[in-house]
């Protein structure tokens, strides 16, 4: 998970309104939430994601932002406050040893991993474990940026993702972004168990 990490700075980059022009998260996430979901950011740094999709669930959802860099997570923690969302928000420093998931089995309606997942040294064990805590219905959404991740690459990713028990539901279109919508595949879910 520390592999290649996101700087702090790129953080304020990322969170600034003006990237709503070209990555609006309301037509982005729209689609696949709903109120009183329980949604997963991976990688959330400062919530660029995190507060709209706060917005979304309602006040009987919730959205658990992870992230890697303490400074990320205290920052999203203030944009919350300040936003009066921080009641639908909860926060989670993971370590490259733990995701500090495990106790969210079966739990997690919808799962966003953007621009994350190449940052992940172990990709493989990334996609068991949101396997492991989605609901059968649940969705992940994979966003990575163009920029970035090449299309092989991506590719790569998303047979990781089918290895570790996931179907390919659709791949919507972002600008200058690779998508993949996924699903629980229940035809893999044995193979998967040792």
């Amino acid at each position: 998970m520390a592999g290649k990490v996101c700087p702090v700075w790129v953080g304020y980059l990322l969170a600034s309104p003006l990237r709503k022009l070209s990555a609006n998260p309301g037509k982005i996430l729209g689609p696949y939430i709903e109120k009183g979901m329980r949604v997963l950011d991976i990688g959330c740094a400062m919530g660029f994601f995190s507060l709209p999709l706060a917005q979304m669930v309602g006040s009987k959802g919730e959205v658990i932002c992870v992230d890697v860099q303490e400074k990320m997570i205290r920052s999203l923690e203030k944009r919350a406050q300040k936003a009066g969302l921080s009641r639908r928000i909860e926060t989670r420093i993971c370590y490259e040893n733990s995701w500090g998931l495990d106790d969210l089995k079966e739990e997690i309606d919808f799962v966003l991993a953007s621009a994350v997942v190449h940052e992940i040294p172990d990709a493989s064990g990334f996609f068991l474990k949101m396997y492991e805590i989605m609901k059968p219905t649940g969705r992940l959404l994979v966003i990575e940026p163009k920029g970035h991740v090449s299309e092989g690459d991506f590719d790569v990713t998303v047979s990781l993702a089918k290895e570790n028990g996931f179907k390919v539901i659709e791949r919507p279109r972002i600008a200058r972004s690779r998508v993949v919508v996924l699903g629980k595949d229940k035809d893999a879910y044995g193979k998967l168990q040792p």
